[in-house]
């Protein structure tokens, strides 16, 4: 059946509050495009009842890094870093088309690769000259003592694995989280027993300093890859192509492997980001966006 024009953008505060003001620009774009195409774009507030009734309404749904209720709906969420985006049918990032595609560094010009990840660095990560130092930096997210289906094991036991090894291992606490009793006593604990391991610090700092990350998926490893920081990956990603991932590898040889793992971070940041995601910089941005829209169902 074919569906009206109309698109209906369902954001929660603050998000939802600069879209309104027009201070979104991968919106904004979205909504010229589809306006000079004859569709009417409205912006809703996202919550319970507003998900449990998109499904019925007629048109089209967008979200902002939540599951899409029903087939004509798309999920859209930074690719880490402005002025990069994805559009995506759902919202498990390790299972998007770029999770599933083939990096090869021999097809990327080494050249714009450089100067591409030069010019990253020092507009995301701005700062001294990255070091590589003795610890290990672990990034935490959420439900330190649950292993969820994307992950080989809790972060609990993700903090041991690393502590384990005897290098210096720093755990930082992630600022948007909450964690409850058990996660604290659980990590108390693990410090209790290795004493090469802390708990807390400046996460930004460590990450410019340390030998290695290792994560579930936290977007800290993906910035480590800016800063030609291997990544260890206990979870599944959607930039897993040039971590040593313990899924693959187990847990001990991927940490074996990464003092010493030295990829083509620069090759692989300008495929993931310049080419493969949606650069609202890019000259052909209109054309992306477009294609990107028709991918995911919409009559663009």
């Amino acid at each position: 059946m074919d569906q009206p024009r109309i698109l209906r953008i369902y954001l929660h505060p603050p998000t939802l509050q600069m879209a309104r003001a027009g201070k979104l620009g991968f919106l904004n774009r979205m909504s010229r495009l589809l306006e000079d195409r004859g569709w009417r774009v409205e912006i809703a507030r996202s919550g319970k009842d507003a998900r449990a009734a998109a499904p019925s309404l007629p048109g089209h749904a967008l979200y902002h890094m939540e599951q899409p209720t029903h087939d004509r709906a798309l999920t859209f969420r930074l690719a880490y870093h402005y002025p990069f985006w994805r559009l995506e049918r759902h919202a498990e990032r390790w299972s998007w088309p770029i999770a599933q595609g083939r990096f090869d560094p021999g097809a990327v010009d080494a050249q714009a690769a450089r100067d591409f990840a030069d010019r990253l660095r020092r507009r995301v990560l701005p700062g001294p000259e990255p070091v590589r130092g003795d610890h290990v930096l672990i990034p935490l997210q959420g439900r330190l003592r649950a292993c969820r289906s994307f992950q080989t094991m809790s972060p609990v036991r993700m903090v041991e694995a690393v502590a384990r090894t005897g290098r210096p291992a720093v755990a930082t606490l992630h600022p948007k989280e909450t964690y409850d009793a058990g996660d604290r006593d659980a990590l108390d604990r693990l410090t209790r027993r290795y004493p090469n391991l802390t708990v807390g610090g400046d996460t930004a700092g460590l990450l410019r300093t340390c030998a290695f990350v290792a994560a579930q998926n936290s977007g800290v490893a993906f910035d480590g890859l800016i800063l030609g920081k291997p990544a260890v990956l206990f979870g599944m990603s959607d930039f897993h192509h040039i971590a040593l991932n313990v899924a693959a590898l187990g847990a001990d040889e991927a940490l074996a492997r990464a003092p010493g793992h030295r990829p083509d971070f620069a090759a692989y940041l300008y495929w993931f980001l310049r080419r493969t995601s949606l650069d609202m910089m890019a000259p052909d941005a209109d054309g992306r966006m477009l294609a990107a829209m028709r991918k995911g169902g919409w009559p663009v």
